[in-house]
């Protein structure tokens, strides 16, 4: 009989067990004997035998105990049969893997004795470790600093800067530093293989897995260099064996096999977002399968409450807070490790660059007074520091430009003042120190002009005030020149008085007369005011990041200098800081639409291979390097993914709904679905998301 189409997955698989019991009886019925096997279609993985595959964790303690014999017998059986090499190919096969993945991955890494490719980015990254020294990019910084460990260990100083093309110099092992990479590249053949034997694959089929792996001119490739892809490949194939075994073990929750596969999980996907953000696919791949595998759980009768609740949790721990514990502690050794002012320090905020050696923020006054020369830091990234010239508005109130800046310059210097008319002492027993609540006057030190709003439109953020630089000194006494300090954050620990602190204290200027606040607009100026970010008044008091400022530096001859207990830098803040400014940058990396370029690729053209890529220059005088696929792998394995794979589920499908069956029991159909989801999942996660991303 048929089932309905609509039916849930139990009740096919539950249907399937039923018709191949019905159909044995009916054998047995007629023929005195169960029906033969042959009447069946065996639905196994590839060349698979019963006796190759894994021992299954999904049958129960009572069928394997009442199996053991014939298991032992099938076993000597084996041995006596094909000898030696039959009995041990368990551990021969990814043996032999590993080996071709050393010779493919290590033979004639230094043929190429000069920079090929991003190994000057990469290269010079594991530089900036040796000599500690900030800088900013895209990845989080776990792979480069394992670049950086390659580096020292062989001794290199840090003084190579890795350009392009550039011969390596004698002092520069290039070739264990590539060495170093490769090993990570040698691990993906073994790995694959036990990721299919865990699956339910037979051992040819898993070998078969492996080689491919293993031949693939992309894969071999990449693993050759100074670069993070190896390193990538590696903890995301670490990501997909660990889930395997988990799914392998998923029938004897809370043993030993089952916690040391979650812990392995939960490490792994550490390890691998730690590299590179798209490590963040594994992610999705291990959670989608997590999820699944608890909804699974909560329908099955013997469950107690209190043990799946133990599920949730034992998850939580491992798949979530392991991973979160490994992310932050890779970023708390790189800004240990990066201890000294580098080409990174504008990405981060004053105070994390005021404690790095050679800044030159930290021998400053700690409190503001009146009378002190400041330079103010918008704290949004790429803004800059609050910045006026002699150049006016083309139209408007065609005043002074009030701009923000990213550069240092002396058109950044304020003299912070008290209102028109009022004076303040000038010693160092009469300083008065400006705190929380109190109205001051900001005097540009090059120009003398007042920072300055009134109700004149901005030039490009039309709804809120124009900010210019007006008056010179006390000549006009113009009361929009006055704005209320209002402190957001104090950062030091102590600062009962409320006093306005450099580096600590993030604040907001409030124009008194307009009630409007000073913002970054977050847009750039037009050519005559030399492309520099639009500051406004915000009529709007929207209260986000964009109004808020902070002292950067601060020169006072009447106050004392900072402590350095009061210029500490969380750790937490500067860890969400770069964070947020990696992924600025990354959405700041995407192709020129108006720029045509013959090698670059879009995503439906991968499986079919149909670009590759050149790695270095066409000189030839050196060695030249195409990176592309080995046709035979990619295209056959396209053909499998997205022709062969898809029909065969159908054709499965189409046949239970009729109430025929190719799998012996349910349990053999739900591990088919169970290796389908997890082998094609994590091909269409790691493939597909990138028809959405504009890099």
């Amino acid at each position: 009989m048929s089932l309905p189409v609509g039916r849930s997955t139990a009740t096919q698989t539950a249907a399937a067990a039923s018709t191949v019991s019905r159909r044995k009886a009916e054998g047995s019925g007629k023929n005195g004997a169960a029906a033969p096997v042959s009447q069946k279609t065996e639905s196994r993985s590839l060349f698979a035998d019963d006796e190759e595959a894994f021992d299954d964790d999904d049958d129960d303690d009572g069928s394997k105990a009442n199996e053991t014999d014939a298991l032992i017998g099938r076993k000597s059986a084996v041995k006596q049969q094909g000898g030696w090499w039959l009995s041990n190919q368990e551990m021969l096969y990814p043996a032999l893997l590993t080996l071709l993945s050393v010779i493919t991955r290590f033979y004639n890494l230094g043929k190429a004795n000069h920079v090929v490719w991003d190994e000057a980015h990469f290269g010079k990254f594991g530089a900036y470790y040796i000599n500690g020294t900030f800088y900013h990019d895209v990845h989080p910084p776990l792979a480069k600093m394992l670049v950086g460990f390659s580096e020292l260990l062989t001794g290199f100083d840090g003084s190579f800067t890795f350009k392009s093309g550039h011969t390596y110099p004698e002092n520069v092992n290039y070739k264990f530093m590539r060495l170093f990479n490769a090993g990570f590249g040698m691990t993906l053949a073994p790995m694959a293989y036990f990721t299919l034997r865990n699956v339910g694959c037979s051992r040819n089929a898993a070998l078969l897995g492996g080689l491919f792996v293993c031949f693939d001119n992309a894969l071999c490739t990449i693993s050759r260099f100074i670069l993070l892809d190896a390193i990538l490949l590696c903890f995301t194939a670490m990501s997909a064996l660990s889930l395997s075994g988990m799914y392998r073990c998923r029938k004897q929750p809370f043993s030993a096999a089952w916690w040391m596969w979650l812990l392995a999980t939960g490490v792994s996907l550490g390890l691998v977002t730690s590299s590179k953000w798209v490590g963040f696919l594994a992610v999705a791949l291990v959670g989608l399968y997590t999820l699944y595998e608890l909804y699974d759980i909560f329908g099955q009768d013997e469950v107690r409450v209190g043990s799946y609740l133990l599920h949730w949790v034992a998850r939580g721990m491992a798949l979530i807070a392991i991973p979160v514990a490994i992310y932050m502690a890779c970023f708390m050794i790189h800004f240990s490790l990066l201890y000294k002012s580098g080409s990174g320090d504008a990405e981060m905020d004053s105070l994390f660059q005021a404690n790095l050696q050679g800044n030159g923020l930290k021998n400053q006054p700690l409190d503001v007074a009146y009378g002190s020369q400041i330079t103010l830091k918008s704290s949004v990234p790429g803004v800059g520091l609050l910045h006026s010239h002699v150049d006016t508005y083309p139209d408007g109130s065609k005043q002074q430009q009030i701009t923000g800046y990213t550069h240092k310059d002396q058109n950044n210097d304020w003299i912070i003042k008290k209102m028109h008319g009022q004076s303040y002492g000038n010693t160092t027993e009469t300083v008065e120190h400006i705190r929380d609540g109190d109205i001051v006057r900001l005097v540009h030190k090059h120009t003398e002009r007042n920072l300055h709003s009134h109700a004149v439109n901005a030039h490009m953020s039309k709804r809120d005030w124009e900010v210019t630089g007006y008056g010179i000194g006390e000549t006009y006494r113009d009361s929009n020149d006055h704005w209320r300090v209002e402190v957001v954050e104090e950062l030091s620990s102590k600062n009962p008085e409320r006093r306005l602190r450099t580096l600590t204290t993030r604040f907001r200027l409030r124009h008194v007369a307009q009630n409007c606040a000073l913002r970054a607009s977050g847009k750039s100026l037009p050519q005559w005011a030399w492309k520099q970010a639009e500051i406004v008044c915000d009529r709007r008091n929207r209260l986000d990041e964009n109004t808020v400022w902070n002292i950067e530096s601060h020169v006072n001859p009447l106050l004392p200098p900072a402590k350095a207990d009061d210029l500490k830098s969380p750790f937490f803040r500067n860890f969400v800081r770069l964070n947020a400014a990696m992924a600025r940058s990354n959405n700041a990396l995407v192709p020129d639409k108006d720029k045509f370029d013959s090698l670059t690729s879009a995503p439906y053209e991968w499986p079919i291979m149909r670009l590759g890529l050149r790695m270095c220059g066409w000189d030839d005088s050196k060695v030249k390097f195409w990176l592309t696929g080995n046709p035979v792998v990619w295209w056959l394995s396209t053909l499998a993914v997205i022709v062969i794979g898809p029909l065969q589920m159908l054709y499965y499908a189409v046949r239970i709904q009729r109430g025929l069956s190719d799998f012996a029991t349910a349990d053999e159909w739900e591990k088919h679905l169970y290796a389908s989801y997890i082998l094609w999942g994590g091909w269409a996660l790691h493939y597909l998301p990138f028809y959405l991303m504009g890099r």
